[in-house]
């Protein structure tokens, strides 16, 4: 059995109304899926699915940590996620999908495999950078942030007022 095997949901049998599902997802599904950002995952996915009589309605809400590496210094960190998407899937022979927020599924279908939303969630989930948050307060000390401020360039305490080169500027008030 795949990997992916584990994110199917078979809502054939369910009945209307709410139904919940969990899902852990751990660094092989990012694996299986050719994703090597992450050093480390432990997430958990829950699952709303809200089965009417014509469709479905599921609701996603991931949280946990990632351990991925910072932008910056390139020290490892564990990065919090916690995000939530929606979608609806409905029953339709054609295999057109027209939205992202909509799924088609054929007409007597009875699972849905939910892998591909969920990595696309958790993706979408992170930060454009992602910064150590020792860097964001200045406590990392590595080669890297040592580096950085030593580069980074000195103000001195000038005032401009006492500095003469500004004096032209002050006569065109």
């Amino acid at each position: 059995m795949k990997s992916k095997d584990f994110f199917i949901i078979p809502f054939a049998g369910l009945k209307q109304g709410k139904h919940n599902f969990s899902f852990s997802i751990e660094n092989k599904f990012f694996k299986s899926l050719g994703y090597n950002e992450f050093n480390d995952v432990k997430l958990i996915a829950q699952v709303e699915l809200l089965k009417k009589t014509t469709f479905l309605e599921l609701s996603f809400f991931i949280t946990g940590k990632v351990n991925v590496f910072c932008d910056i210094s390139i020290e490892p960190f564990d990065l919090e996620i916690n995000s939530e998407s929606n979608f609806i899937v409905k029953f339709n022979n054609s295999s057109e999908n027209f939205s992202d927020e909509i799924i088609f599924l054929p007409i007597g279908s009875h699972e849905i495999d939910v892998t591909n939303h969920l990595y696309e969630t958790i993706i979408l989930s992170l930060p454009i950078r992602k910064i150590h948050p020792k860097v964001k307060d200045g406590t990392l000390e590595n080669e890297i942030t040592i580096k950085l401020k030593e580069l980074e360039p000195k103000l001195e305490n000038q005032s401009f007022e006492n500095d003469s080169r500004w004096d032209k500027l002050k006569d065109l008030k």
